[in-house]
């Protein structure tokens, strides 16, 4: 057995663990990280993330002319979460978030050279409760992908990056932490042979319970009904809930574990990096969104952008564990993106030319990819001839081509009246979207979907896919984490998702959207900041 002693025990290398062991090294302590995954994949989901950050009061919003404040971010933050009375960590994380995001998280990135598109977007406004008031959703460019390539360089360039040690392909399988001793064991997957490592602190940082699927559909929010048969596998799949398991028997507390940020749009990776490994979608605003029989989902239309909880709910409680969207190539050239770096290239590279030209054009590149490579995007000229293709992707033809058929011209006739006598809540919504400039540019003008010059017809056929736990283990302001009678166990910490986000839930029942990688940083911050003051 190979043994490592250190002052700092990080478990963890996706972004919050990334971020605590750069903040130790600043204050010249000796870190060991152990990760489970590749040295190429270090980051973790982070790699593969958007980049989005729900930001307060940056001058980006102030040039887009945005009035904000900690106070209105607070109150839109406390609409959306549902608080209980119990649920004290996760409500002074979230003032702690909304007072300190842009000190603690936007100028820190801002300090290390990373930059924000100067285009802040609108999501998750709400649909029947209030979301956010104003634009907060800053997207870094470069995308997560970038935010990590730069930290792990600062990491390896780092004056003090003698004193850190990452481990990589070892699995931890069991966690101490008493007054007799702190640290780990487990097994280095490349060679079989067991490890050990002794530290004074230790930081989990290995994300929530959503990479399993299993455990998603064990803690599924049970006011909703039974989970869908299928789920697809939108998180990183290291991240199953195991060491959340060893922090409890430590008599850690776990809470809101059924509280999840999944998405209503998923379609199986072409190219899995993971059995299961899906694709999260977002949904195109001007879509029809259907269900297994090709009947629109109602009475309430689904359009993304107001309230993904809600998406999710209504798509888990269909009869069958998959819905359609039906588009033209108008709308998905305009509307039709996938969340994180992987297909978001332009950004990804910080390509400003294309990527603008493609925002301007259309993004005919994605949309001729994914046809060529998904069996759930499918293209026709004719609906009867989509319809037939709809029905070779299920067990039996549920979809009905004549009343699709009466759908599509009862919806194209209400678009063709024009907007003054919009009496569908979808068109309004859209019409709502497009007020906003930085989604006007992303959102069609609504016209019929058989428009001759909208070009070939699409159905997309979605699952819902797994993504972030909102719920974790219970920590206090300094990360620390909080045992069932609230005090904290000496020497251990969580931080990022594993904490959800901070307190065990700092979200509630839903988010604003884009708190999570800018949450990953903040509880890694203040992790550091107390395993330093109180070594």
């Amino acid at each position: 057995m190979s043994k490592l002693s250190c002052h700092t025990l990080v478990i963890g290398g996706g972004i919050a663990g990334i971020v605590t062991a750069l903040e130790l090294l600043e204050r010249n302590q000796a870190v060991v990280m152990v990760d489970r995954d590749t040295p190429e994949r270090l980051g973790g989901l982070a790699r593969w993330a958007f980049g989005g950050m729900a930001l307060v009061n940056t001058p980006e919003q102030r040039r887009m002319k945005i009035t904000d404040s900690p106070e209105l971010a607070l109150r839109d933050w406390h609409s959306f979460a549902n608080f209980g009375d119990a649920d004290h960590w996760p409500k002074v994380w979230a003032q702690h978030y909304t007072d300190q995001c842009l000190e603690r998280v936007y100028e820190w990135l801002r300090g290390r050279g990373l930059k924000f598109f100067p285009a802040v977007n609108w999501v998750e406004r709400g649909l029947y409760t209030p979301g956010n008031s104003v634009p907060r959703y800053h997207v870094l460019w470069g995308t997560g992908w970038h935010l990590v390539e730069t930290l792990i360089t600062q990491l390896k360039q780092h004056p003090n990056a003698d004193k850190l040690r990452i481990l990589h392909r070892h699995r931890v399988t069991e966690l101490h932490c008493d007054s007799h001793s702190r640290g780990c064991e487990g097994v280095n997957e490349a060679d079989g042979c067991a490890f050990q490592v002794e530290a004074e602190q230790v930081v989990v940082a290995t994300g929530g319970i959503n990479g399993s699927v299993e455990r998603v559909k064990q803690n599924w929010y049970r006011p909703w009904g039974e989970p869908p048969a299928q789920i697809l596998n939108g998180a990183h799949p290291y991240a199953d809930g195991t060491i959340h398991d060893r922090v409890s028997t430590l008599g850690g507390q776990l809470t809101h574990l059924d509280k999840m940020w999944n998405y209503a749009a998923g379609i199986p990776h072409p190219q899995p990096h993971f059995p299961g490994h899906g694709l999260s979608l977002i949904p195109c605003k001007s879509a029809l969104w259907l269900d297994h029989r090709g009947d629109r989902i109602g009475p309430e239309p689904l359009v993304t952008g107001f309230d993904t909880n809600y998406l999710c709910q209504r798509v888990s409680q269909q009869e069958k564990p998959w819905t359609w969207q039906l588009l033209n190539w108008r709308i998905a050239a305009r509307e039709f993106a996938i969340s994180g770096s992987e297909h978001n290239v332009q950004i990804r590279d910080r390509k400003l030319l294309p990527f603008l030209k493609e925002t301007v054009l259309g993004n005919h590149r994605l949309i001729r990819q994914m046809q060529a490579e998904s069996d759930h995007f499918l293209v026709a000229d004719e609906l009867g001839e989509l319809v037939e293709q709809m029905n070779g992707l299920t067990d039996q033809p549920y979809v009905d081509a004549g009343k699709l058929e009466s759908l599509v011209s009862l919806y194209d006739a209400g678009i063709e009246r024009g907007s003054a006598l919009f009496n569908d809540d979808q068109l309004r919504r859209i019409e709502q979207a497009r007020k906003w400039r930085s989604d006007r540019v992303r959102t069609c003008k609504p016209k019929p979907l058989r428009d001759p010059s909208a070009g070939p017809l699409i159905a997309i056929k979605l699952n819902l896919i797994s993504r972030k736990s909102l719920g974790g283990i219970q920590t206090d302001l300094q990360s620390r984490v909080l045992d069932n009678r609230g005090g904290a166990i000496p020497g251990l910490f969580a931080v990022g998702e594993a904490a959800g986000f901070g307190g065990g839930g700092a979200s509630g029942f839903r988010s604003l959207e884009g708190t999570f990688l800018s949450g990953c940083i903040l509880t890694a911050r203040n992790a550091a900041q107390e395993i330093t003051l109180n070594p």
